[in-house]
């Protein structure tokens, strides 16, 4: 307090301390000395008491008496005591304005486990979830007449986080005479159910509820729906949908995120548009979840359109993307085909201030390597190593997998010997060194894959089939197929089974050989990973069997093999038909029959100007059938004298090989039309295209085969 002298007359303020807690401290005026002494001898009760020899709290005690009172008080009348305080009251600082709300750490809660009048209920919470015989527990702790509260109840319930303990308390909750078993409980339950993926539990309480007349809230729609959803009963997930809407509930942000998933996952696009948009009518606000649905939905479908209308209404609503959501667009533009999108969006990501996170990058490393954006990727990853962003080994070994499919084996190695680095969380997997072996095998290099293959058993780092079907590839390229036939050996060593492209590697390894030993020595691999296929080859060998018994086991072991292996099977069996001395006609059968069941969709192309033959997705033995299959019924509409229906030009399309190192198949057909000095001529600025026009060819043609072609 302060003491200040003035010419004024003496005033008194003091404002009560609990009324007015952020108004100034009080302030004593006087205007002379005898002033204060005459003051100070009337309200003191003794005369003879100097102001000198008194405290302060001495001299302010008596005008707390007489200024808090509308009468004066005398000296002997009683004071009233005054108001009780708070048991905690709350400092204020007068120097700060008062906050709105009061910070989560003023008002601490004392842990559950802490709490003197809950230490029983956690205690017995502990024995419940430990006990083997719920049941048995729950009747040693409440005998008959001794039910738990409802609170204590449903805390217990809470508690337990096995569904089928849940389920046993429940039924003990009913069995009590006179519980008040209301929603809340049944909804802990459901919850507990969803958790433990217990659908036909969830469908069964919920017409308990309803048999039972006990009311169906938001909360427990929204569970039943959610616990379908993640059982795939998405049927059911769908009903109860339909029964929260008959039964006047509005479903909350989760509900309609997880009907919208329901039937994107159902592929019904147009009823998850209806659903959205009936929903924003309604005043629902979708949330970052819904749009991430949306957009998975849309991505999947490759919907460009379908994207830009995510994008657009999350604008136009103020939605901020976060992480999950810019992920699942970035995907989305992926698989729609639209990596320039995709780098935008990221590059939006990263202007808005959202952390890109391992997914993100490996989802747009993916995309570049599948456009063939080599040097975006790299720039990416530079730009990830200066920016500290964080890489695990999946996204280190997306790199190095699009550095294998680009043929980039300096950038390759860079990145291998980055992730040997001993600061490296990510280190070398059996798919970094699956990717190693394969840029080294499809550059040509079968010595530094074995090494690199040596290299990891010495690590440790147990092989997986890819790697060794990489390694036996390039060794069987190379004509080394004894250390092929170990490669392979090694591989059954160590518990490896061999799946559909180990066998088709072993297929195309047997047309690389010569007929003798190193036939049967990769035969017997074979045998060993696939009986039927080696089955196979001794039938096409065989000239008793007839095309039928051929066709019959052909369809037999395309239908057991993986749809992605069936077109290389077919290659390679034509392949090792044409070099292994098998009778001519089998190669023919067999590109028959990959014909018949829809295993070179695309081969033959007509138009009225040109004929054109595609050999793309074609080996090279397969190529040669297929274009003498060609070549043979143009003749037969020479024979026919229906050349007036023939094209004015005719073209064959081989591809140029998409990857650094491949070939394709360019370089071996030239050499087959230079053997056999056909009319077609290779087109200059479209690399593998082959052109010829109809007067040359039917006069090769006429120069070349003899009537009885056509009937061979």
């Amino acid at each position: 307090m302060a003491l200040l002298c003035a010419s004024t007359s003496p005033t008194i303020s003091i404002p009560h301390p609990l009324l007015s807690p952020l108004k100034p401290p009080a302030t004593f005026l006087c205007h002379s000395s005898s002033s204060k002494t005459s003051a100070a001898t009337a309200s003191s009760p003794t005369a003879d008491q100097t102001p000198s020899s008194s405290s302060l709290s001495d001299q302010l005690l008596p005008l707390s008496l007489t200024l808090l009172t509308s009468q004066p008080t005398s000296p002997s009348a009683t004071v009233a005591p005054p108001p009780r305080l708070p048991a905690k009251p709350t400092w204020t600082n007068p120097s700060k304005p008062r906050p709105t709300v009061l910070a989560l750490r003023r008002q601490s809660r004392r842990p559950f486990s802490h709490n003197p009048s809950l230490r029983p209920l956690t205690e017995l919470s502990r024995t419940l979830r430990l006990s083997p015989d719920l049941p048995s527990a729950l009747a040693a702790a409440f005998p008959p007449g001794h039910s738990p509260s409802r609170d204590d109840a449903l805390l217990l319930l809470n508690s337990l986080r096995s569904w089928q303990k849940s389920l046993q308390f429940l039924d003990f909750l009913r069995s009590l005479p006179d519980f008040p078993l209301d929603t809340i409980f049944y909804n802990v339950v459901l919850k507990s159910l969803r958790a433990g993926h217990q659908w036909h539990h969830v469908e069964r309480l919920a017409g308990e509820m309803i048999d039972a007349s006990v009311p169906l809230d938001n909360i427990t729609y929204s569970t039943i729906i959610t616990a379908a959803k993640r059982c795939r009963r998405f049927d059911g997930a769908l009903h109860w949908f339909e029964r929260m809407y008959r039964t006047g509930l509005m479903p909350d942000e989760v509900t309609y995120s997880a009907v919208l998933d329901v039937y994107a996952r159902l592929g019904r696009r147009e009823e998850v548009v209806t659903l959205y948009e009936r929903a924003c009518a309604g005043g629902w606000r979708p949330d970052a979840v819904a749009f991430s649905v949306l957009g998975k939905m849309f991505g999947e479908a490759g919907d460009y359109d379908g994207i830009r209308y995510v994008l657009k209404e999350m604008k136009e609503l103020g939605v901020k993307p976060n992480a999950v959501v810019y992920n699942t667009l970035i995907q989305a533009t992926g698989k729609a085909g639209k990596p320039g999108l995709a780098r935008s969006l990221f590059e939006e990501m990263v202007a808005a201030g959202v952390s890109p996170n391992e997914k993100t990058l490996t989802s747009l490393i993916k995309i570049y390597g599948k456009a063939r954006w080599s040097r975006d990727a790299l720039e990416l990853w530079e730009r990830m190593k200066s920016k500290g962003w964080p890489v695990d080994f999946i996204l280190y070994n997306t790199l190095l997998s699009m550095c294998a499919d680009l043929g980039l084996e300096d950038e390759a190695e860079k990145l291998f010997e980055d992730m040997r680095r001993p600061d490296r969380y990510a280190r070398p997997d059996s798919w970094s060194y699956t990717a190693m072996i394969n840029i080294y095998g499809s550059g040509g290099k079968p010595d530094r894959a074995v090494k690199m293959f040596e290299e990891m058993l010495e690590k440790g780092v147990e092989p997986n089939v890819m790697s060794c079907t990489c390694l036996i590839r390039c060794l069987g390229k190379a004509g080394r197929i004894g250390d092929a036939v170990r490669v392979f050996e090694t591989a059954m060593e160590r518990g490896i089974r061999p799946d559909d492209r180990l066998c088709g590697c072993l297929l195309s390894v047997a047309a690389l050989c010569e007929e003798g030993g190193e036939t049967d020595m990769v035969l017997g691999c074979l045998e060993k990973a696939n009986s039927r296929l080696v089955g196979l080859l001794k039938m096409l060998r065989d000239e008793q069997v007839g095309f039928g018994e051929i066709k019959d086991e052909f369809r037999g072991i395309m239908n057991e093999a993986a749809v992605e292996v069936r077109r290389p099977f077919c290659n390679c069996l034509i392949d090792v038909c044409r070099n292994q001395g098998h009778p001519s006609r089998r190669a023919n059968e067999l590109l028959r029959l990959g014909n018949l069941y829809g295993l070179y969709p695309g081969l033959h192309a007509r138009t009225p100007e040109e004929w054109s033959l595609n050999l793309r997705s074609l080996s090279v033995g397969a190529a040669k059938t297929a274009f003498e299959e060609w070549l043979k019924g143009l003749w037969g509409s020479v024979v026919e004298q229906e050349e007036e229906a023939l094209p004015l030009s005719f073209s064959v399309c081989t591809g140029s090989g998409t990857h650094k190192f491949s070939q394709g198949l360019a370089t071996s057909f030239t050499s087959h039309l230079s053997k056999l000095a056909a009319p077609f001529r290779q087109v200059e600025e479209k690399s593998g295209s082959f052109v010829a026009s109809k007067e040359d060819l039917v006069l090769w043609l006429k120069s070349t085969f003899s009537p009885a072609v056509v009937n061979a």
